[in-house]
């Protein structure tokens, strides 16, 4: 059964396994165990939203079996068959209101595929339509892609990376489906309905849709297919019909745009270029207020080394003629620095520099052996966590 797996997902499972593990370790280390906090409100949560999902499908949709469309339940148990599931999922019908969709889900350990009443119809004249969608989901059972997305969650919102696994895992659940029917034509018909419709598909040109596919390489179509977690039907109804063929190369500059945006999932590009601006506004709001503070204290650093040979000449002053000078001047200091901040003296030869970011204040003390040296604090217009490490307070004597 190995040759129903897309060659791609089991290097990508492995690297979004590996990455996404490695990421819920670093949270629950580094939140002190808050993560797993967090974890445990989303999994009550998810029960929440999937016990409504599964009520709702049990409520209103159809059970398949012997007696309620049998002619259906017996495409869902031969495709179990060629799959080799064992353990049958419950498989529904449910109204699609239009949509032409299957899906598979679980909960609670108990696996379902729902068919939608859109595609049952437009597949009514296909013996083999069904087959398809009906393998297409087991293959996701099958393969655990929804049982295994928690560890994976945080890798799958890389750019490139995250998309290239989805993409990966719908390939191979497009080869299950394949092995549900009874030709690759047959597959590659059903598939055609997403696209040509309930009725159009019946007319359809497989061969002349196929050779659509060599429009995917140029840079915009690259582009959206590198964000998005299906890769474009074309090329999905080509590979069903030979799954060796291939694919026209994409277009080389469009992995440069697609890296920088996130994958958003079904939700496609434009969301993951939301994303983006989301996550760049978050870091613009974290980053922008780090870089003025890192600013301010260049610049204060600054005036702390321009001013220094100010303090030196009041030390020696004080010193020489053990009494504070009337003002800088008397000490043969100009009162304004290199940087255009203004400096004044009080009568305790306490030295305050006003800059354009605020004031520095320069406190005199004696240490041990007489000697003066500067304590440094915050003045009117700067706080303390603006002050550079060259700023620091020392005990006054």
């Amino acid at each position: 059964m190995n040759q129903l797996i897309y060659p791609r997902e089991r290097t990508l499972g492995i690297v979004t396994l590996v990455l996404g593990v490695i990421v819920w370790l670093a949270l629950i280390v580094g939140t002190f165990g808050g993560a797993l906090i967090a974890l445990l409100f989303g999994f009550l949560l998810y029960l929440f939203i999937q016990s409504t999902l599964i009520a709702h499908i049990k409520g209103n949709g159809v059970e398949l079996s012997e007696l309620q469309f049998p002619d259906l339940y017996r495409q869902f148990t031969d495709c179990c068959e060629k799959l080799q599931i064992k353990s049958r999922p419950q498989a529904y019908i449910l109204n699609g209101n239009g949509g032409l969709n299957a899906f598979a889900t679980k909960f609670l350990g108990t696996q379902y595929v729902v068919l939608m009443t859109d595609v049952v119809d437009a597949m009514d004249e296909h013996d083999d339509g069904v087959s398809f969608y009906i393998g297409h989901e087991l293959g996701h059972l099958r393969m655990k892609h929804i049982s295994g997305g928690l560890l994976r969650w945080p890798a799958l919102w890389l750019p490139l990376l995250g998309a290239a696994y989805s993409r990966a895992r719908e390939s191979t659940c497009d080869r299950h489906g394949l092995a549900c029917c009874k030709s690759p034509e047959g597959a590659a018909r059903a598939l055609s309905a997403l696209a040509a419709g309930v009725e159009r598909w019946k007319k359809l040109d497989v061969e002349a849709y196929l050779k659509q596919s060599s429009h995917s390489s140029g840079f915009w179509m690259s582009f959206h297919e590198l964000t998005a977690g299906y890769p474009w039907l074309t090329k999905r109804a080509a590979r069903v019909m030979d799954i060796e063929a291939s694919m026209p190369k994409r277009n080389s500059f469009s992995y440069l745009l697609a890296a920088f945006i996130p994958f958003a999932g079904r939700l496609g590009s434009g969301f993951g270029v939301l994303i983006l601006v989301y996550i760049i506004g978050v870091l613009a709001a974290v980053a922008i207020p780090s870089y003025q503070q890192y600013t301010i204290k260049s610049e204060l650093a600054a005036t702390i080394i321009y001013s220094q040979s100010a303090r030196d000449a009041l030390g020696h002053y004080y010193l020489n003629n053990k009494k504070i000078p009337d003002s800088l001047n008397v000490a043969g200091i100009q009162s304004e620095l290199i940087d255009g901040s203004l400096m004044s003296l009080d009568h305790n030869m306490v030295l305050t520099i006003s800059t354009k970011r605020g004031e520095l204040i320069f406190t005199p003390a004696a240490d041990a052996e007489g000697n003066i040296i500067w304590g440094c604090m915050n003045g009117k217009g700067l706080s303390p966590e603006q002050l550079p490490p060259s700023c620091i307070s020392v005990e006054i004597k």
